[in-house]
């Protein structure tokens, strides 16, 4: 059990420099991106257009090995255009019959492009997919393949016509990541990579079953009990009725489900791993609250008249929440 967590150590540091060659800069982002993928969760990925969100999740399909389709929605977009659609055929004899199409939906990586730009129903359409990585239609329900992995955009800048994503989707994401416009050295190493050169191929460095056993690799990656409660205190301390934080109390309408909380723990195992540890550390917890609760804490009216977000609403309460 050592020697293959060892291993997995080395291939994740591996796989982290091979994505570098590509996505220069954000390595916080590609790092939450690929915990998530090893842990069977999805990411809502928030951030300008030209950021090279799409670039980021097809360099991470090729070194993982996995297949990957894109979906740009609009909101024309229908649920069969996501899951697929019956359609008629006529067999050898000139008969009649009906068979499924499968849609995008059925790959290991799905990027969903500018979520929020499609109708409710439609939005609708990918829940089953990724809370229990199944598709059901016409009272036939399909298994995905595993690894399955969701990548949902959103653009912060042009809201207009959009369709706000309802907090039981949300939920569904393990991470909502925003992501930023790069540093001016980073912004030169860019320009001068695509300018002077071709875009390098990407080296295949990890199989599906691979990633499989990872997820299978995190059952044994310990978390004491003070570890643990340390996590929920956390994640409680969203909710006004179980905390006495009072930017919590003012501000906060609804705070994180227990997916909240199980989100943390099983990303908080990833990273342990990845970082050569056989147990999960109240660092652990810290650096990756945020990122799992700032779309789990919903806000209300005073908090927009006053300018607060999430975020600094979740700072408040890891600032309060002593590591015991």
């Amino acid at each position: 059990m050592i020697e293959k967590m060892n291993r997995y150590v080395d291939i994740y540091g591996d796989i982290k420099s091979e994505i570098a060659n590509k996505i220069i800069g954000n390595d916080d982002i590609v790092e939450k991106l690929l915990i998530a993928v090893f842990v069977g969760g999805n990411v809502l990925l928030e951030g300008a257009p030209g950021l090279g969100k799409t670039e980021l999740v097809k360099s991470i399909s090729q070194v993982l090995d996995l297949d990957f389709k894109r979906i740009q929605f609009t909101p024309d977009l229908m649920p069969s255009d996501i899951i697929g659609s019956k359609i008629a055929n006529y067999d050898k004899d000139g008969r009649l019959y009906f068979e499924f199409q499968k849609g995008p939906v059925f790959t290991n990586i799905l990027l969903a492009d500018e979520i929020n730009r499609a109708t409710p129903k439609t939005q609708s359409a990918l829940l089953q997919a990724m809370q229990e990585k199944q598709v059901s239609t016409d009272g036939t329900t399909m298994n995905l393949q595993r690894p399955y992995f969701v990548l949902a955009t959103q653009n912060p800048i042009e809201m207009e016509g959009t369709y706000p994503l309802p907090e039981a989707q949300l939920d569904r994401f393990i991470f909502k990541l925003k992501m930023k416009s790069p540093n001016n050295r980073s912004l030169m190493d860019i320009v001068k990579s695509t300018m002077y050169s071709k875009s390098p191929e990407l080296n295949k460095l990890i199989e599906a079953s691979e990633i499989n056993e990872v997820n299978e690799l995190l059952d044994h990656i310990a978390i004491s009990d003070a570890v643990l409660e340390y996590a929920i205190r956390i994640v409680n301390g969203t909710n006004p009725e179980h905390t006495d934080i009072d930017l919590v109390e003012k501000y906060v309408m609804y705070g994180s489900s227990p997916r909240g909380a199980q989100g943390l723990i099983a990303s908080a195992k990833a990273l342990a791993l990845f970082r050569g540890r056989k147990n999960v550390s109240f660092e652990d917890i810290k650096y990756l609250a945020k990122d799992v609760l700032n779309h789990r804490v919903i806000l209300n009216f005073n908090a927009m008249r006053d300018e607060v977000g999430p975020e600094e609403i979740i700072d408040a309460i890891v600032d309060r929440t002593a590591m015991e």
